[in-house]
């Protein structure tokens, strides 16, 4: 039961904070540079350029309004707040989770994310807030919380465009509207051993490889991201789809960028640690 709660919550970061699945790729190398209008520019060339000047807009407006909804297999999350990645990653936000063996299923619960670890608001063993050290979810998870803590010490929301750029592998799939915005809508699908081989440089190469064998003994075969980017190149909409034996469909909003976000660390008195509940 505490394994199928640690998923859970690592399944609202991943889709809140703008990560991939299992990813979140850093980028040296563009795939193509920005480069002036007429020039000629393959399709491919355009899309990756569109992504790079995407990716650094967003990245410099350093907080955003975000909401979205993931389904994991039998549960489905739903998330509305804001996020800053001005200085690590912080978020304010209200989740509702309903579906498979979930505690405070269907009501409304308060997440804090600091650079450092995440609170959830819940009533337990006379404390006020669930605590889930990044530190500590490294040793109990292994490889994916090696990762996790990489990706929330260092992530943003522009860091699935980098993934896509480094991979080379997107196309752009025509307009659409988001929400009363008018956005160039991009695609780009992933293997699993693609995905793992774009990991932050922080992780380490053994934990990458076991993170891969661990993906592929789940059953994933693939992660689809799409991406919807306004005139102002900034990301509006971001849908991810895992391919594998169950299910992982999330999708994510961005919007009021540059909006205050402040985040306040519980006081350690109404905190539990995570590995600690049940225990006397």
């Amino acid at each position: 039961m505490r394994s199928t709660r640690i998923a859970a919550v690592v399944a609202g970061v991943v889709m809140v904070a703008g990560l991939t699945a299992c990813n979140g790729g850093k980028s040296d190398n563009a795939g193509g540079s920005g480069g002036g209008a007429g020039s000629n520019k393959s399709p491919l060339d355009a899309a990756l350029a569109s992504l790079k000047t995407a990716s650094q807009q967003t990245d410099g407006k350093k907080s955003a309004e975000v909401d979205g909804t993931v389904k994991n297999g039998p549960i489905t999350q739903t998330m509305k707040g804001a996020m800053d990645w001005s200085q690590g990653m912080r978020m304010d936000v209200t989740i509702t989770r309903s579906g498979g063996q979930m505690p405070m299923g269907g009501k409304p619960m308060k997440a804090l994310y600091t650079p450092t670890a995440m609170f959830m608001g819940m009533p337990i063993q006379g404390k006020s807030w669930i605590k889930y050290d990044y530190d500590a979810l490294a040793k109990k998870m292994g490889p994916s919380g090696a990762l996790l803590k990489d990706q929330m010490n260092n992530n943003n929301p522009n860091r699935a465009m980098e993934l896509l750029i480094s991979s080379g592998k997107v196309k752009e799939a025509g307009k659409e509207d988001v929400r009363g915005v008018q956005a160039t809508h991009y695609t780009g699908t992933l293997s699993v051993s693609e995905l793992t081989r774009m990991q932050s440089k922080n992780v380490s190469e053994q934990d990458l490889k076991a993170l891969e064998q661990q993906l592929k003994k789940a059953g994933t075969q693939n992660e689809t991201i799409d991406l919807w980017i306004s005139s102002e190149n900034l990301l509006v909409k971001k849908r991810e789809q895992m391919a594998g034996a169950s299910t992982f469909d999330s999708t994510v909003y961005y919007s009021n960028y540059g909006t205050k976000v402040t985040v306040q660390e519980p006081p350690a008195s109404e905190t539990v640690d995570f590995d600690k509940v049940g225990q006397p």
